[in-house]
């Protein structure tokens, strides 16, 4: 083989063009007949559903365990109380393992396209894989809407501090402020408890008239309702002040948290008038609700509506969680906020689908094998609508924020530069991100796009029209290194020399 430029390969060393072959071939993509994004209870019900109906599936997730947010698998050799979530996540983990899933956890996926390829960066570098039908199934992400002093050390997301006490078991502080809406605050506040943490107070935005109008949705779950009242007795046997109607004006400290002011609210989430509490506390959780992880979806330009209940924008499906593009399916919290138990339901329901528009199941067998999936989901939705509900975003919780408060972290864009850049003409999330370059940091618009479109929104007129950031590759922060993996220049393809 003749070497470019005339020179030629000295004896016994490969010609860089045959290396570079090899190195490609070795990266080829994988193929199989599904991939699943997400191992939560949507999409490791879906995988398994679809297994079991004999696809060749691939499950992606980028924690070391399936599980999701609500079943997350404690850190190796911590040992963990028995509990209802422990159980489930334990039993979903064990049917994985026992199954034909090609699992690939603690990879990154940072580009989904074609019809459909996946590229991921693992323990083993990168990874790409193809498959004719992809089921979303991404969950969603914590919404706080900005206050002064945010981003303190100290101050966390309700969810996030759900991560520290169920995989290390670890208190987010030794005395606590829980503030927000949802049942979060609950989980959050007894698991701090049982951790041997004070929770100093429950702020919740909701009043108790709000939760008794719940009680006849919440009550169609027996089972969950139990388990919310053994977290409201333990809560109520350490004392804890449960302020209803109050939110937090501002987190206070100079290099961490110190204090925390809390105010009375009125029903649409506005500070009203009343005393305010100021507490010495050295950690903060706090979240008002979650927005869909939607940005697969997004990527594919399917149909999408805003819905305020779901989160906000999600993709339209039918029955079965398929989109408007042949092949790509949605379930979980990523295509609206449901919760677990319609999560485990929607993910079955749209493996299932999937696996007979494949042509693993006929129809008849499609419609049997659905009929029990279907039954959980209609069982399940007036719970799921109360909770989503409880967690809907305010609106006049957002246009209570003062003008100086950060609410891209990520760029330390600000309400006034995000209402000056509407003044400036920006009408739209991705003028307003060209305008300041809110949404332009590693979290890429997750955290502070929904707070930014409704700013944008009160001064447009609708979230429908100032829409959302444009989707792009790559999806998570990833380092270049890591992309090119063991690339070197003999990765270059090199045409033959031209005749002399």
């Amino acid at each position: 083989m003749r070497a470019p430029c005339g020179w030629r390969a000295a004896p016994g060393v490969p010609d860089a063009r045959a290396r570079g072959a090899h190195r490609r071939a070795a990266r080829r993509p994988v193929t199989c007949d599904l991939i699943v994004l997400g191992a939560g209870p949507a999409g490791a019900n879906a995988a398994l559903a679809a297994s079991e109906a004999g696809l060749k599936v691939v499950l992606f997730d980028q924690q070391p365990e399936a599980g999701g947010q609500v079943w997350r698998a404690p850190s190796p050799g911590l040992a963990v109380p028995p509990s209802p979530e422990a159980e489930s996540g334990g039993a979903l983990r064990a049917r994985l393992a026992a199954s034909a899933v090609d699992r690939r956890f603690g990879r990154t996926v940072w580009s989904v396209g074609g019809r459909f390829r996946v590229d991921a960066v693992g323990p083993a570098g990168n990874e790409t894989v193809e498959a004719p039908r992809l089921i979303a199934a991404t969950g969603a992400h914590e919404r706080v809407v900005p206050f002064p002093g945010w981003t303190l050390p100290g101050v966390i997301g309700l969810a996030a501090a759900t991560v520290l006490l169920k995989s290390h078991r670890a208190s987010p502080g030794r005395r606590v402020v829980v503030a927000g809406c949802g049942p979060l605050l609950a989980v959050v506040a007894a698991g701090i408890l049982k951790e041997g943490g004070t929770v100093a107070a429950i702020a919740d935005l909701s009043g108790p008239q709000d939760w008794l109008g719940a009680l006849p949705a919440l009550s169609t779950q027996p089972r969950l309702l139990a388990r919310g009242a053994g977290w409201a007795l333990k809560i109520g046997a350490a004392r804890v002040p449960v302020l209803f109607r109050h939110g937090v004006r501002a987190a206070e400290g100079e290099e961490a948290l110190a204090r925390v002011r809390l105010a009375p609210v009125d029903a649409a989430g506005a500070f009203a008038a009343g005393a305010e509490r100021v507490l010495e506390v050295d950690g903060l959780c706090v979240g008002h609700g979650l927005v869909p992880g939607a940005e697969v979806t997004r990527l594919f330009r399917v149909e999408q509506g805003f819905d305020r209940r779901r989160g906000g924008f999600v993709p339209r499906l039918d029955e079965d969680g398929r989109t408007s593009l042949h092949g790509l399916y949605a379930c979980g919290d990523g295509a609206g906020l449901r919760g677990a138990m319609v999560a485990e339901a929607a993910g079955r329901l749209a493996g299932l689908a999937a696996a007979h528009d494949a042509g693993a199941l006929d129809a008849s067998a499609f419609q049997s094998a659905a009929a029990t999936p279907r039954a959980a989901l209609a069982r399940a939705h007036a719970f799921s609508d109360a909770m989503a509900d409880m967690m809907a975003l305010r609106p006049a919780q957002v246009a209570a924020i003062p003008p100086d408060t950060v609410i891209c972290r990520c760029e330390d864009v600000t309400r006034a530069e995000i209402e000056a850049a509407h003044g400036d003409g920006a009408r739209d999330m991705n003028q307003l991100k060209h305008f300041t370059r809110c949404g332009m940091g590693p979290c890429q618009g997750r955290f502070c796009g929904d707070v930014a479109a409704e700013l944008l929104a009160a001064k447009v007129g609708s979230r429908e029209a100032v829409g959302t950031f444009t989707a792009r590759p790559p999806l998570r922060p990833v380092a270049l290194a890591d992309l090119l993996g063991a690339f070197d220049y003999s990765d270059i393809p090199i045409p033959a020399p031209a005749p002399l």
